[in-house]
């Protein structure tokens, strides 16, 4: 989907990794899974899912006596739609500036610069 992903709090991330995980699902499925990590009561994740549903990142199905939610955007693309706001938040835009911060404060293994290196490389003979 190429629509501009809509903006999504924690709290609906977690809904959504249930969805991910498993679709549709009725809002008790939902509800129960929740409350396995959480101790959120049931009319919060009601609340939660009908604000997705509003800001259509799931869909209902209506078509029987029991609603069911399923995800309207891969995770993958929320995934990204997070990332390029956090950019835009809090790097002034530029991924560059984000990933030297990260790479000098993290302990990367071999293995992580490795695999970073081969990254960039097949990145760099893309452009080229």
């Amino acid at each position: 989907m190429s629509d501009k992903v809509p903006n999504i709090s924690e709290a609906e991330w977690e809904v959504m990794k249930v969805l991910w995980k498993k679709a549709p699902q009725t809002a008790n499925e939902v509800i129960s899974s929740l409350q396995e990590q959480t101790d959120w009561k049931p009319k919060t994740v009601r609340t939660l899912l009908d604000r997705l549903a509003e800001k259509k990142v799931i869909g209902v199905n209506r078509d029987r006596k029991i609603y069911t939610f399923y995800p309207l955007y891969s995770q993958e693309d929320c995934q990204h739609a997070e990332t390029q706001s956090f950019v835009q938040r809090i790097y002034d835009g530029t991924l560059k500036s984000m990933l030297v911060q990260f790479i000098q404060e993290d302990s990367l293994s071999e293995e992580d610069i490795e695999e970073l290196r081969s990254i960039l490389d097949k990145k760099s003979n893309k452009s080229d």
